[in-house]
């Protein structure tokens, strides 16, 4: 039995139709206090209950909580939680003395109700250490491929460093053609930062940024401007986790990127792939 959280139904829904096992019922409700209840009156029978939530707020967090304390309550064998998106997974180290390892702390907690997690692209592949058991990591980057334009002139793939590019090859790889490299980051300060290209010619040719999240968008816009200016293509942006806040949309379509796509971990105008064949085979 599929159950999605309030912050994930397509990609419930997507994977319900991938596994050709059924959806279960859900309800999100909130009390005149604020507090939530949120149920799965399914469950009872249920064998094994697969919780998909993208924690993209305190209210999903506690969400995936309800949900795997309902599949409990429900007499169900073996809960598996899929995180899609992993909130506070970027916040895997303590940054200043008295502050908390939050991606630790909502770890501990979640894996207090399943009995398997399996997370998409997390930020710092660490954080799945955190867990109890030990989570997977499912590797979705190869899914961006799917909503390029085909024809490209001779792509670059291009990641946001160099520890990235890993991510950058898979897309290339699935798109089945062209270069990769990744851009260099120059630190000045604490809020200054020049991004270029490192060596690569991109004049005249279609450049595909790959990134694993994006979130204002502005380090993003300040590297396809760099691009523009050395007279690239067209330029797309891919990431399996489009977090998009803000003006992040206004920003990367002024700097001149012609479309983003993401998958469907987070959902929303961007999310142009699901990433439900990807978890299938761990299911």
């Amino acid at each position: 039995m599929i159950v999605s959280g309030s912050t994930s139904q397509a990609l419930a829904g997507a994977l319900a139709r991938e596994l050709e096992e059924p959806l279960a019922t859900t309800s999100y409700d909130r009390f005149p206090d604020g507090e939530l209840l949120t149920a799965a009156p399914d469950l009872d029978g249920a064998d094994r209950a697969v919780i998909v939530a993208s924690t993209v707020s305190s209210d999903a967090h506690l969400e995936v909580l309800q949900l795997q304390d309902a599949a409990r309550e429900a007499g169900v064998e073996e809960v598996v939680t899929i995180l899609p998106y992993m909130g506070y997974g970027r916040q895997d180290e303590a940054f200043e003395t008295g502050q908390p390892v939050s991606s630790r702390a909502v770890a501990r907690a979640i894996s207090t109700g399943t009995d398997r997690v399996l997370t998409v692209n997390p930020h710092e592949t660490g954080v799945c250490a955190f867990f109890e058991p030990t989570a997977t990591a499912v590797d979705a980057a190869g899914r961006l491929a799917e909503p390029l334009p085909g024809g490209l002139t001779d792509p670059i793939f291009l990641s946001p460093d160099a520890g990235a590019i890993e991510l950058a090859e898979t897309v290339r790889d699935a798109y089945g053609t062209g270069e990769t490299d990744y851009f260099e980051k120059t630190r000045h300060s604490g809020t200054e930062v020049d991004v270029s290209p490192s060596d690569v010619n991109v004049t005249d040719r279609d450049v595909v940024v790959c990134d694993d999240i994006v979130a204002t968008g502005s380090t993003m816009s300040e590297a396809v401007g760099v691009l523009t200016d050395r007279g690239v293509g067209r330029v797309y942006v891919t990431c399996v986790h489009p977090l998009l806040v803000r003006n992040a949309y206004t920003k990367l379509a002024r700097a001149g990127v012609e479309a983003v796509f993401g998958t469907d971990t987070i959902e929303g105008t961007s999310s142009a792939v699901s990433v439900a064949p990807a978890l299938e085979s761990h299911l």
